[in-house]
């Protein structure tokens, strides 16, 4: 038998019966405003500014269902005076928001709350259900912003979380298992975890505050009511929490918000390095005191790496100004820099200190200009054709929110399999196909693991 749960009656003295009945009693009052005239401490004064900030986000995704066969067959249809409509069904699942911009009506949760979704509505904290346009998701960091009408809204102040420390007392709220407006407490538990596989980009805030299913894309504050991280995911080996949440950093969120809201992507950039972690061996050999730090071990010829001075056996160890604590960490800060960005590195060279400086490259420098295909395609960049997904694709760089690209239906990261019905082997195709079928009427993608045919009315 557990013992943990031993039915086993325990006989207590006679002497202690008296004391037992008192605290019996006591336990069962209510608890006093006040001890020595001091009122109680609670958090209810903050959870006040805290709560009209965090919202329900439920999305909806149509799925089409599997048809039998006889039910494609045209003359099946008829005899039987089946209408010729496709069957679907609805998907509906629910998370957690945090208004971050209340003259803006931005809203910051994760991607895969709202990833596929079809329809997005928020529920605010005064019970008022709003839709939701999605202005941008990032699914390398898990992070979505939308857009919900500005009227009386109240938006949560954002901290810094690269002063949090291990042991700072934190709250989590959200929407667990759809009970609205739940909030648990705890410490931070650590802070920098990578590696778990959750997501591209990791450098999570651990927490043994309660996150359950529903709490995703919900607040984690400090006790000055300020967002310090957004829960994103728990580690539960038995499907239950067992104490251990993760919440992306503000900083980071923030980060990706500001691009998403003027890109409606995430431009990240090419620096052109490799590097690993330094082990206790190579630590020694280079007599370095500690681990800190990220030894390059690959430079790409003609990067901004290579312009800025790098070289193979390098360790870097800050990146404007901030400690590089190992390889995660630093593609993790890489992951932040936008496009263009300028950047200080210093670096230890053969024992001793250095700073370089460079630039952060376009990973899209060498794609060609959607315009210079079709007016249709203005907006966006294409690459040569790719072959290693199996799919023979051309590879689509950045496209501007509103061009016609945009509004053809293509995003970054997608890759373009057909036009019009044909395939293409080189982007240079494009414009010989639209010219014969005398306009754009259909394209066909590979976004993730989907085929997508996006069609024009």
């Amino acid at each position: 038998m557990n013992r943990m749960f031993s039915s086993k009656r325990i006989q207590s003295p006679w002497w202690l019966w008296p004391l037992l009945l008192c605290l019996t009693t006591t336990s069962q009052a209510a608890l006093p405003l006040s001890v020595d005239g001091q009122p109680l401490p609670t958090l209810a004064p903050m959870l006040e500014r805290v709560l009209p900030a965090v919202v329900n986000v439920s999305t909806v995704t149509r799925i089409e269902t599997a048809e039998h066969p006889l039910l494609r067959d045209p003359f099946f249809r008829h005899f039987f005076d089946i209408p010729s409509r496709r069957q679907s069904r609805e998907n509906s699942s629910l998370g957690s928001g945090i208004i971050v911009d209340a003259g803006r009506g931005l809203v910051l949760s994760n991607h895969h709350v709202i990833a596929k979704a079809d329809a997005i509505r928020v529920t605010l904290h005064d019970g008022r259900t709003l839709e939701a346009t999605l202005i941008g998701s990032d699914p390398e960091t898990d992070v979505a912003v939308l857009r919900i009408p500005a009227q009386d809204l109240s938006a949560l102040p954002l901290a810094d979380s690269d002063r949090l420390r291990v042991g700072d007392f934190v709250v989590a709220v959200g929407n667990p298992f759809g009970l609205r407006q739940t909030v648990t407490s705890g410490i931070v538990s650590g802070l920098g975890r990578t590696g778990l596989g959750i997501e591209g980009y990791e450098n999570f805030i651990q927490t043994d505050a309660a996150i359950n299913p529903g709490n995703s894309g919900g607040p984690l504050v400090n006790l000055n009511g300020e967002l310090v991280g957004m829960n994103t995911a728990i580690l539960a080996p038995g499907g239950g929490n067992i104490g251990i949440g993760f919440a992306i950093p503000v900083n980071m969120a923030r980060a990706i918000l500001e691009q998403l809201v003027e890109f409606g992507a995430v431009r990240r950039g090419l620096f052109g390095v490799a590097v690993q972690d330094l082990t206790d061996d190579l630590s020694g050999a280079l007599g370095l005191i500690n681990r800190d730090g990220a030894l390059i071990t690959t430079v790409e010829r003609g990067s901004a790496a290579d312009e800025a001075g790098l070289r193979v056996g390098d360790i870097i160890l800050k990146l404007n100004d901030k400690a590089v604590r190992g390889a995660s960490d630093l593609r993790n800060q890489f992951g932040l820099l936008r496009v263009g960005e300028s950047v200080t590195v210093d670096i230890l060279r053969d024992g001793k200190p250095r700073r370089l400086t460079g630039r952060v490259a376009d990973p899209y420098r060498h794609y060609i200009p959607g315009e210079r295909l079709s007016p249709v395609l203005a907006g966006a960049r294409f690459g040569e054709l790719d072959t290693t997904s199996g799919i023979p694709a051309v590879p689509v760089g950045t496209v501007d929110p509103e061009s016609p690209a945009w509004l053809a239906g293509l995003r970054e990261g997608d890759r373009l399999v057909q036009v019009n019905g044909q395939r293409i082997g080189d982007p240079r195709d494009i414009a010989p196909i639209l010219r014969a079928s005398k306009g754009l009427y259909s394209l066909r993608i590979q976004r993730g693991d989907d085929l997508i045919l996006l069609s024009r009315r």
